[in-house]
């Protein structure tokens, strides 16, 4: 094989790409304000912590400045970021009970990434949330006295765990956008309607604002006919505000946590790890995707926006 033909090898292509990532050198436009994007779904094993650390790492190689806060008692982001998140340390629990600020809290897991961890202890915060002040919006006093405006972040994604209690009411009423990653398996969009129904309740009843932007097809496998037809199922519910980029299977996605890394760092030549790099640069490009009054609370491109709008007048 000469030298040309080795350069156009899926491999080489794969490792120039990775060189790349790694400069710095490719940005993303940056918010005018922070995201902060809860990831939500009510069902488990769909890639709902991978996809928010990967994000989170992705963006941050792009230039922002990115956190993630762990709400979820099985700590599996704190673990993928590196973050210590041991018994008796600082961490999301001490905020929402308010024994600490998330100043506190905070660690730097790399360039550009920070990372509030979990520890066993939120795990009793359930309980101990039901007799306190504000208990819905514990997590969002804690960012809105300017920690978030202080420190510059670009985006903060909320790791929430896979119920609807009050650790994960605490998630919603914190952040504007809900991102919802949805795998390409069987039952696919079991318990997305019940995420959907509690999604429009809190915006009914406490935050207004909560919308869906972004849906990740995750665990994609383009060699079989069910990924294809959860493919056209969700893009027929949910139009839009679906990713182009859908993050395929990947077995290096699903070993990095275990060395605590990112796939981003752990190997950014992989399939995954160019996926979700890509789906990155999709979500900050395009920007937060708004609902329309006859969407609910999906959100919609604004050329659909502009389409309902014309049709309502």
């Amino acid at each position: 094989m000469d030298d040309q033909q080795w350069d156009d090898t899926p491999i080489a292509v794969a490792a120039r790409r990775a060189a790349y990532m790694n400069t710095g050198k490719e940005t993303v436009p940056k918010p005018e304000k922070p995201r902060v994007i809860t990831v939500a779904n009510q069902k488990g094993g769909v890639g709902k912590t991978t996809t928010s650390v990967n994000l989170a790492a992705s963006l941050a190689k792009l230039g922002c400045k990115v956190l993630v806060i762990d709400l979820d008692p099985q700590g599996n982001a704190s673990t993928a970021l590196g973050a210590a998140h041991r018994d008796g340390e600082t961490s999301s629990y001490e905020i929402l009970i308010g024994s600490a600020t998330a100043e506190e809290a905070l660690q730097q897991s790399g360039p550009n990434l920070y990372c509030i961890p979990a520890t066993i202890d939120l795990a009793g915060a359930e309980i101990e949330l039901v007799s306190l002040v504000r208990r819905e919006y514990r997590l969002a006093d804690a960012l809105g006295r300017g920690f978030l405006e202080e420190h510059e972040f670009d985006y903060v994604f909320v790791d929430c765990p896979p119920s609807l209690g009050l650790l994960t009411i605490n998630a919603m009423n914190a952040v504007d956008e809900v991102l919802i990653p949805i795998q390409c398996e069987y039952y696919a969009l079991e318990g997305v309607g019940q995420l959907l129904n509690n999604i429009s309740m809190i915006r009914q009843a406490l935050n207004p604002n909560l919308h869906i932007s972004a849906v990740l097809l995750t665990m994609y496998d383009g060699r079989t006919k069910l990924s294809e037809q959860v493919v056209d199922e969700v893009r027929g519910q949910f139009g839009d505000v679906v990713l182009r980029n859908a993050i395929p299977r990947s077995i290096k996605v699903s070993e990095a946590p275990g060395f605590g890394q990112t796939v981003i760092d752990y190997d950014p030549g992989s399939t995954g790890a160019m996926a979700y790099f890509d789906a990155a640069k999709e979500l900050a490009t395009r920007g937060d995707y708004q609902p329309h009054p006859t969407t609910g609370p999906i959100g919609v491109s604004p050329e659909i926006a502009a389409q309902l709008g014309q049709e309502d007048n």
